[in-house]
């Protein structure tokens, strides 16, 4: 009998806040709401726009699932970011290098950003037998891995899903067997890329046997995941595409999707039909792929419109839980430092599959090691290092709280010993060309380096170079270039004369320093000049061209901070560059050698997110006797050595000219972005010239404009432009499809 009591009493302690109604009621005995978010790329951004309705109506969630970027958008609400947090971050991310293996500008150095926005494809491969290079897909994912381990610091042990702030659950397709994987354990960040590893596009993540890819193909609306662990009520949100008609399926693209879309419907309709509250995106004139700023700002307002609709439904939903008008559904927030801000106490770093010289490389240099404090883009660094320098596979980190400090773990799959970089672009003046870049580095303890880049066009060219990195920071190279230019060359916007040559160069790096944003190198230069025909025009003032050799102590110092490349919209460039010249290593024809300056800055300043402004003065004096006609200044083109060497850009003028030994200028350009990737851009020019710097202003200022419209694609910048000079007297028109090199 006084067992039963017992039993009685602690029963009716069990159920004592619930018959109270003290305020711990709703959280204790409500019945419990899921939330089940759809995969759909882009598309899936509309979810943000639904958790804050969701998050106005008072409802609370207790369990989340998600597939593909619902597992995205799932996961971090679940650690504690807001749909107001989660609108900031993805405003601000650059999804173009988020969703490809191009390099955060902000990681590389300026050999390795310039790599980048020179080559349309680039590939690591292994050279050996049996290597095994095929990674599965065109992008590694590295860049969104690296985000998601930031974004979810403090949740980087492998744990229970049910865990976390909200429990959580994602789905990713195991193509061994073609099976529904549900992550309810693991790293968080790496369930969540396993969601979105679209197949073909993204390399599938590996776990034991298990080849996982995008969630989408098996069970794109894991709405009987949510069930399972424990659902009452299930508040849903599909933002899958209604099927393309017939006449709808005239494209390449849209075939493509069609069958994702038809692929992705397993499950789908008897998971729809559990749902409670079916809140459905109109995402018509979207694809998977709309990840600009318009679209992801519109599909996020249709999600909140979507999900108004239903407020009746939500409120109806809320009271039924007891929950009074008024009532904030208990949320933890967090907030998105940058990786600058983020730091590490660090107690202990290990490194997973990855070689001790470069182990020992990568510590010292990021101060990766025990004691140091170090902050999130320090170790992103390091990362980008592994991947882009040493050319690992899927390299990462993550770091977990202990005691007082951190424990870092670094790690990496299979490491290729090569990189191939290809890149085509099409314009006016040179009709098509075609360059490829080939590095290699030899497994040794200190950094050796081999790269061989060739060029076919109009002007052909192979360089060969060998890199060596005694210190840190420091390398010393050694190449050889050979080039084989065929140029005409103008004269107040007539052609004068035609050339060929061979240049066949041999560099000498004595010191090279590179961090970051600065590079500083010094070397010796070995060039001579081999002339072949030589086309002059009656009126043409040209002298004689004959052989030349020439041996050129080099000091060039350069900083650029710079977001982009060719649509820069903020950062600063600065050029410093020195040289002397001689035919003897001490002189010029028994005299003084030649001694050549050359400067530029460069500054951009938006004045909102579509219009920058950005100011530039650029000059090249010559000072010495004697100064072939190879070596002057020569103005012209669209930027910085574009068919020659020192060739300085001009708006208005297109071809090269020659010019005298002393060259000033100043350039305003203005752009204007019109929509998400088509850009309008104006050039202001204004130089001044002369045989001597004191004699710079003597003579009147020369002048050029220049309108142009250009894409952002993929494949680098598309556009014309339409410029003339008073120098030249003409109007200018060119066309260019892809990188400048």
């Amino acid at each position: 009998m006084k067992r039963l009591l017992c039993v009685f009493l602690v029963c009716l302690s069990a159920l004592l806040p619930c018959v109270a109604g003290v305020p711990s009621a709703p959280d204790t005995c409500r019945k419990k709401v899921a939330l089940v978010l759809s995969g759909g790329g882009a598309k899936g951004m509309a979810h943000i726009g639904v958790l804050r309705v969701i998050e106005r109506a008072g409802i609370p969630i207790d369990i989340i699932t998600g597939t593909s970027m619902g597992a995205l958008i799932g996961g971090l609400y679940s650690v504690g970011y807001d749909a107001e947090t989660l609108d900031s971050l993805v405003g601000v991310q650059n999804w173009k290098i988020l969703l490809s293996d191009r390099v955060n500008v902000l990681n590389p150095d300026l050999t390795e950003r310039e790599k980048q926005n020179t080559y349309i494809l680039s590939r690591p491969l292994t050279i050996a037998p049996k290597a095994r290079n095929a990674s599965g897909g065109l992008i590694s994912g590295t860049n969104l891995a690296q985000l998601f381990t930031r974004l979810t610091v403090g949740w980087h042990d492998s744990i229970d899903f049910a865990e976390l702030p909200i429990p959580f659950a994602c789905v990713a397709t195991d193509i061994v067997d073609n099976t529904e994987y549900d992550f309810h354990s693991g790293y968080l960040s790496t369930a969540m890329r396993a969601s979105m590893a679209i197949p073909g596009v993204f390399t599938p993540v590996r776990i034991g046997s298990k080849v996982l890819v995008d969630g989408g193909l098996r069970n794109n609306y894991p709405a009987d995941v949510a069930r399972r662990m424990g659902a009452d009520i299930i508040i849903g949100v599909s933002v899958q595409s209604p099927p393309r008609t017939a006449d709808e399926l005239q494209s390449g693209p849209n075939i493509l999707m069609q069958i994702v879309d038809i692929n992705c419907k397993n499950k789908y309709k008897e998971n729809w039909e559990m749902t409670d509250i079916p809140i459905r995106v109109n995402v018509k004139g979207f694809s998977s792929a709309s990840f600009n700023r318009e679209a992801i700002d519109t599909l996020i307002a249709r999600g909140e419109s979507a999900a108004l609709e239903h407020w009746d439904e939500l409120v109806a939903l809320r009271r039924s839980l007891g929950l009074p008008d008024g009532y904030v559904a208990p949320h933890l927030h967090r907030s998105v430092p940058p990786g600058s801000s983020i730091k590490f106490r660090l107690d202990s770093v290990s490194f997973g599959n990855i070689a001790a010289s470069d182990r020992d490389y990568i510590a010292y240099k990021y101060k990766l090691s025990a004691g140091h404090t170090v902050t999130a883009r320090r170790i992103e660094q390091a990362i980008t290092a592994l991947t882009s320098d040493f050319l690992y596979a899927n390299a990462g980190y993550n770091i977990r709280k202990h005691e007082d400090g951190y424990i870092l773990r670094v790690y990496a799959d299979s490491r290729r010993t090569s990189r191939i970089n290809l890149g085509v672009r099409f314009d006016t003046e040179e009709m098509v060309a075609l360059q490829a870049n080939m590095s290699h580095r030899l497994n040794m303890k200190t950094p050796v380096t081999l790269e061989f880049t060739g060029r076919l066009g109009k002007r052909m060219a192979a360089r060969l170079d060998a890199e060596f990195s005694p210190l840190h920071y420091g390398k010393i190279g050694l190449s050889y270039s050979l080039r084989h230019d065929d140029i005409n060359i103008y004269e107040e916007g007539r052609r004068g004369y035609n050339f060929t040559y061979n240049r066949h160069t041999v560099n000498l790096r004595a010191l090279s320093f590179s961090i970051r944003n600065f590079t500083c190198d010094l070397g010796l230069d070995m060039d001579f000049y081999d002339f072949h025909n030589v086309l002059v025009g009656d009126a043409s003032s040209a002298g004689s061209l004959s052989n030349v050799s020439m041996y050129s102590y080099a000091f060039n110092l350069n900083y650029d901070s710079e977001d982009r490349w060719f649509f820069t919209t903020r950062g600063t460039k600065v050029h410093a560059g020195f040289s002397y010249s001689t035919d003897n290593f001490v002189g010029w024809n028994g005299r003084m050698g030649i001694s050549v300056v050359d400067v530029l800055w460069r500054m951009s300043f938006p004045f909102n997110s579509r219009f920058v402004l950005q100011p530039m003065i650029y000059g090249r004096a010559l000072a010495g006797s004697g100064v072939p006609l190879i070596m002057r200044n020569a103005i012209g083109g669209q930027f910085m050595g574009q068919y020659i060497g020192q060739q300085l850009p001009f708006a208005g003028i297109g071809h090269v000219e020659f010019t005298d030994n002393a060259l000033l200028a100043l350039q305003l350009r203005a752009q204007q972005r019109m929509g998400g990737n088509n850009y309008v851009i104006a050039r202001l020019s204004l130089g001044q010239r002369g045989d001597k710097v004191k004699n710079l202003f003597r003579r009147g200022p020369m002048m050029g404009c220049e309108a142009a419209y250009y894409y952002n694609s993929m494949f680098g910048p598309i556009g014309a432009s339409l410029g003339y000079s008073g120098h030249t007297g003409k109007v200018y028109f060119y066309i260019n499809l892809g990188y400048f090199f």
